[in-house]
C-alpha cells in the first residue's frame, strides 16, 4: 500500500504530538482513585475534644429517633421515591416493614417501599459505625478573631486533643485544621496557628500525623497565597522531621477572583497549580461568595444561580485533574423552638414541622450539588448528618440498577477488545463508572456484595482502578492459556 508522507517527517510530526499529548495527560491524569468523603463537619476549635466526632454520632442518631422514628416518617418529611404509597399508622409502617424484610433482594427493589425503607436502614448503619466522615477544626469562622493569647492556647490545646484521639480512635477518618486566611491582615495569624497545631501535635504523637490529615487555607485569591502555605510546610516538614510532601491542603473557593482572575481567565487550575502537588481539594464557600456577589442575606444559598454559576467553574477548570471537589453547606438548623422535657402537644408539633422544613431544605440543597457533580458536602450540625446520609443513599440506589448493567456490559467489552489485543482508549469512563460504585460503597449506600451485580469481584474493587482490573483479568487469561 502507497504511503505519500516520508516516514522521518510523519515520526517527526508524532514525536511533537507525544510530547504535547504527555503533558496533557500530566495535567489531566483522571479522577483520583483515593476514597473521597461525602460530608465535612466544621466545628469552632475551641469546642472540639477528642471525643467530639462520638458525641456528634450519638445527637445525629438522637435527632434522627426523635424526628423520624420510622421509615415512613423520614420519607414523607424529604419525599424520597415511594413516599406517596406509605401508611401513616405506626402498625400499618411496622407491617410493611416486615413485608419488605421477609422478600427477596428482586422483590423488594420492585416495591415502591424499597428505597425509603433501605435508606432509612443504611442510615442508622452509618450513624453506628462513621456518622461523621471527614471533619475541620475551625480556626477561621467557627472561632471568630480573639486575642492571640487565646488563639495560641486553643490551638495547643485542640493539637493534644487530636493526639488523645489518634490514641483512643476516637477521631474521624479524614481530619485536618481551617486557619485564617492569607491576607495582608491574618496571614501572620494564620501562619502561627498553623505553626502551633503541627508543632504540638507532632512533639505529642512522636512525629505522626493522622492519616488523611490536610490543612484547609480559606478565602483563596491568588496564586502566591497558596504558594506561601507550600513553603510554610516544607519549613514545618524541615523542622519537625517529617518527609517532604507530607503536608497537604485544600483551597476554598469563597471570593469571585478565586474563579475569575486579574487577566480575565479562569483562576482555578492556576490555583492548584500553585500547590506544587500539595492540593487535594477545592472546597466551595457559599455564604462568602454570594456575598462577593452581592446577594443580600435572604438569597444566600446553595443552589443559587450565582454558586451555580461557580460551581460549573470549578467542575470545568478541575475535571480530569484528580482534585476533589466540595460545596458548601445549608445554614439552616434542623433545631425546634422549644426546648426542655414537658412540652405540650402543639410544642412538639411545633418542633417537628421546624426540624422537617430544615432537612428537606438541606436535602434538596444536597441533591442539587450532587446534581451538579459536587458528591461531598458541608455540615454544620449533628441533626444535618442523618440527611446528608439521606440524600447521597437515595441519589445511588436510585440509579443503582442501571449502574449495574452499565459497568458490567462496559467491563466486558473492556475485557474483550483487551484480551483480542485492541487498544480501550475509553478507561475514563470506566474510571468513572467504577468510581460511583466506589463512592457508593465508601459512604455505606451500597455494600460491596451488594456492587459485585456488575460482575467485578471483592479483590477487583479494592484495586480502585479500572486499569488495573483489565490487566488483573488480561493475566488471568494467560495463565488460564
Amino acid at each position: 500500500m502507497k504511503l505519500s508522507i516520508p516516514a522521518s517527517e510523519r515520526e517527526s510530526v508524532l514525536s511533537e504530538l507525544s510530547t504535547a499529548n504527555k503533558i496533557f495527560q500530566t495535567l489531566y491524569p483522571g479522577d483520583s482513585p483515593e476514597r473521597q468523603p461525602v460530608q465535612t463537619v466544621y466545628g469552632g476549635a475551641n469546642l472540639f475534644k477528642s471525643d467530639t466526632v462520638m458525641k456528634m454520632a450519638a445527637a445525629s442518631k438522637q435527632s434522627l429517633k426523635s424526628y423520624a422514628p420510622n421509615f415512613a416518617v423520614l420519607a414523607k418529611a424529604l419525599e424520597l421515591p415511594g413516599y406517596e404509597v406509605l401508611p401513616s399508622d405506626e402498625k400499618e409502617i411496622q407491617a410493611l416493614e416486615n413485608q419488605l424484610n421477609a422478600m427477596s433482594a428482586e422483590e423488594k427493589s420492585n416495591h415502591p417501599a424499597w428505597i425509603p425503607l433501605a435508606v432509612y436502614e443504611k442510615i442508622l448503619r452509618k450513624l453506628d459505625h462513621e456518622a461523621v466522615e471527614d471533619f475541620r477544626i475551625d480556626f477561621e469562622d467557627g472561632f471568630g478573631n480573639r486575642p492571640d493569647d487565646e488563639e495560641d492556647a486553643t490551638a495547643a490545646q485542640a493539637a493534644l486533643e487530636v493526639a488523645k484521639g489518634m490514641i483512643d480512635k476516637t477521631i474521624s477518618p479524614f481530619i485536618g485544621i481551617r486557619i485564617k486566611p492569607f491576607t495582608e491582615e491574618l496571614k501572620k495569624r494564620g501562619v502561627r496557628t498553623l505553626d502551633i497545631f503541627i508543632s504540638t501535635l507532632l512533639e505529642q504523637t512522636k512525629g505522626k500525623l493522622p492519616e488523611h490529615f490536610v490543612v484547609t487555607l480559606p478565602k483563596v485569591q491568588i496564586p502566591e497565597q497558596v504558594t506561601a502555605l507550600v513553603r510554610l510546610f516544607e519549613l514545618l516538614e524541615k523542622s519537625n522531621g517529617l518527609a517532604a510532601g507530607t503536608l497537604k491542603m485544600e483551597i476554598m473557593i469563597e471570593t469571585t477572583q478565586s474563579i475569575i482572575n486579574p487577566e480575565g481567565s479562569n483562576a482555578l487550575l492556576g490555583l492548584v497549580k500553585a500547590g506544587e502537588g500539595r492540593c487535594t481539594a477545592a472546597h466551595f464557600g457559599t455564604y462568602d461568595y454570594t456575598a462577593s456577589c452581592n446577594i443580600t442575606a435572604k438569597y444566600q444559598a446553595m443552589d443559587h444561580p450565582v454558586c451555580d454559576f461557580a460551581h460549573h467553574m470549578m467542575k470545568v477548570a478541575l475535571a480530569g485533574t484528580g482534585i476533589f471537589i466540595c460545596d458548601g453547606a445549608t445554614n439552616v438548623m434542623p433545631v425546634g423552638p422549644h426546648r426542655g422535657n414537658a412540652l405540650t402537644a402543639e410544642q412538639q408539633e411545633e418542633n417537628m414541622l421546624v426540624v422537617h422544613r430544615a432537612w428537606k431544605l438541606a436535602y434538596d440543597h444536597i441533591r442539587h450539588s450532587m446534581l451538579h457533580g459536587f458528591y461531598q458536602g458541608w455540615d454544620l450540625h449533628p441533626a444535618q448528618l442523618p440527611i446528608r446520609y439521606a440524600a447521597v443513599y437515595s441519589f445511588f440506589l436510585e440509579s443503582y440498577d442501571a449502574a449495574v448493567l452499565r459497568l458490567k456490559n462496559f467491563i466486558e467489552k473492556a475485557g474483550q477488545a483487551t484480551l483480542s489485543g485492541d487498544v480501550f482508549d475509553d478507561a475514563a469512563t470506566g474510571q468513572g463508572l467504577l468510581n460511583y460504585f466506589l463512592s457508593a460503597i465508601n459512604c455505606g449506600a451500597v455494600s460491596v456484595e451488594e456492587a459485585m451485580a456488575t460482575g467485578l469481584t471483592h479483590d477487583e474493587f479494592k484495586t480502585r482502578s479500572f486499569v488495573q482490573i483489565l490487566d488483573i483479568r488480561k493475566n488471568k487469561a494467560k495463565v488460564n492459556g
